[in-house]
């Protein structure tokens, strides 16, 4: 085995995005490059970063890991990607969470073209999930969100 392979260390997606935190869209007329590099990898229709990126960054983060991604920014489209598995075996590390956004009553996970959000699962406590995702208060960050919120977990490995 090549020196370098046995050191070689493998991240998962929650840590590479980890990486990340704190990245945010500039408001006015000037834009992050790094969001507009995430926004763009998929669609060219993105003229500045203060547009939904939720979904951008979670496939920006997975094309980098050359895991399974949407290829698209709307958020509830993570819901094809994967493998569905239930909250309660979802893993910090390996799982995207699909929560619905709007006030209610949202459309349920049947509906793609409805109003979402999209991150890493980070665990969860008692009703709130917590998800690493970007565009959370223009951001990349952690945030806490209700359970009832979630459509769906999806495992990308």
């Amino acid at each position: 085995m090549h020196e370098e392979a046995k050191h070689r260390v493998e991240l998962t997606a929650y840590q590479l995005a980890d990486r990340f935190t704190g990245i945010e869209e500039v408001p006015g007329s000037v834009d992050n490059p790094q969001v507009m590099a995430m926004l763009r990898l998929d669609q060219s229709w993105p003229e500045g970063d203060e547009v939904p990126w939720c979904s951008a960054f979670t496939n920006y983060v997975c094309w980098l890991l050359r895991l399974p991604r949407s290829k698209s920014l709307r958020a509830r489209s993570w819901l094809w990607c994967g493998w569905p598995v239930p909250l309660e075996a979802a893993a910090v590390g390996f799982d995207v969470v699909v929560l619905n956004r709007g006030p209610a009553p949202q459309p349920g996970p049947e509906v793609l073209e409805a109003p979402g959000h999209v991150g890493f699962y980070g665990g969860h406590e008692g009703s709130e999930v917590l998800i690493l995702g970007g565009n959370q208060s223009n951001r990349v960050s952690l945030a806490r969100y209700p359970v009832s919120r979630v459509l769906g977990v999806r495992r990308l490995y």
